[in-house]
């Protein structure tokens, strides 16, 4: 951050009317350090203002550079726009805050416990968007599956991001919905049975492992152990026809063995995820995985290790995928390719990213046939 701070430095000496803006959990955790070490950013703000980001910029123009973190939240952010760079798509946030202690994790200390918005405010919300043109829509919530529980409908402190997939997949007009992020712990049964039943809700599960091994996700404070994520899962999968599951792993986690590493692979290919999403282990400050200085992974280690796993997870990409060549599937187009104008980038339920030679304006339903696949995209011709 701070080297993309330096650089952005020299872009704004050279246009002065330039505005900086850095916001998020890093901002509200280190705010006097983001002043100290970048003096020229403009404006400094948390996790809990972002609705203000106007203000504050008009502040900063008349007056001269503002920090504004507000540590506590104050109300649902719901006046954030939910359309944002595709017409036909929207995201509406359903939760914000988060329960866990995820060691790696800073979230937690800054955006604080889970709030969650009402279902009938979140309805409503879907309701205008569909009116306005929009035909998908993304959840948003740091673990939706917990989603309701503490508003306690009915007397009951429960979970219902069930009941709520069955809401927002009924209203008029919208035709795909998909939800980020729910937590392989509190995943249940029901949730499996809401997405398999309503037909607007995708066949796309994004179901984060971070580790095989149940030594590393002890101390990742992740409340689950290997057995555990893949019964959740199996159930997934039996549940609901043509699942597309994809998830995110950590490699060199401090303390992590080769032993430990050999079980993340075990897992992964087990699992066969379609998509993965691969990180190295980075200290953030402020976490409590920060601190494990004694354990950190040498870097060549991690590095040979990661090499490894991309290379695991490309070949099952590509299998999966090539699983899908022949097959006739529905797309959405988000339209022309950012590399070729006379191709559409589209998307199918499950997430896959398809190429289709045409032009198709976002928003455009069409049928395609798969005729080749790679690890990250397939190719398809219209029916």
């Amino acid at each position: 951050m701070y080297g993309n701070l330096g650089q952005l430095k020299a872009v704004k000496d050279v246009n002065p009317d330039m505005t900086l803006v850095v916001g998020g959990c890093a901002a509200q955790k280190e705010r006097d350090l983001v002043r100290e070490r970048a003096p020229w950013v403009d404006v400094v703000m948390g996790t809990h203002n972002l609705d203000r980001v106007l203000d504050l910029m008009d502040h900063a123009e008349a007056w001269g550079p503002i920090t504004e973190v507000v540590d506590e939240l104050q109300a649902m952010p719901s006046s954030l726009p939910v359309r944002r760079e595709m017409e036909h798509s929207a995201w509406v946030t359903v939760q914000v805050g988060c329960n866990n202690s995820c060691t790696f994790c800073i979230v937690p200390s800054v955006r604080g416990v889970e709030v969650s918005r009402r279902p009938g405010d979140i309805v409503r919300e879907v309701e205008r968007v569909a009116a306005d043109g929009v035909v998908e829509v993304t959840l948003l919530g740091q673990n939706v599956d917990t989603y309701g529980r503490d508003l306690a409908l009915d007397g009951k402190r429960r979970p219902i991001f069930g009941e709520l997939l069955r809401r927002v997949g009924a209203v008029e007009g919208i035709h795909r919905v998909r939800f980020t992020s729910p937590h392989p712990n509190d995943f249940r049964e029901d949730v499996a049975l809401a997405m398999a039943e309503t037909p607007a809700v995708c066949e796309q599960l994004h179901f984060p492992l971070q580790s095989g091994s149940d030594q590393v996700l002890r101390r990742m404070h992740r409340g689950y152990n290997r057995k555990k994520y893949t019964d959740r899962l199996a159930m997934a999968r039996e549940i609901i026809p043509g699942l597309g599951v994809s998830t995110d792993i950590i490699v060199g986690f401090p303390g992590e063995t080769d032993d430990d590493f050999e079980m993340t692979l075990e897992v992964v290919a087990e699992s066969r995820f379609d998509q993965a999403f691969m990180f190295i282990f980075s200290p953030r400050p402020g976490t409590a995985a920060a601190s494990y200085v004694d354990d950190f992974v040498p870097g060549d280690v991690i590095k040979e290790r990661f090499g490894r796993l991309v290379e695991l997870q490309n070949r099952i990409s590509e299998e999966r995928n090539l699983e899908a060549v022949g097959s006739i599937v529905e797309v959405l187009s988000e339209g022309p390719s950012k590399k070729r104008a006379a191709v559409a980038t589209t998307r199918t339920r499950t997430g896959k990213l398809v190429h289709v030679e045409g032009e198709y304006p976002s928003g455009d339903f069409l049928n395609v046939k798969v005729t080749s696949a790679h690890p990250h995209h397939l190719v398809g011709s219209p029916v």
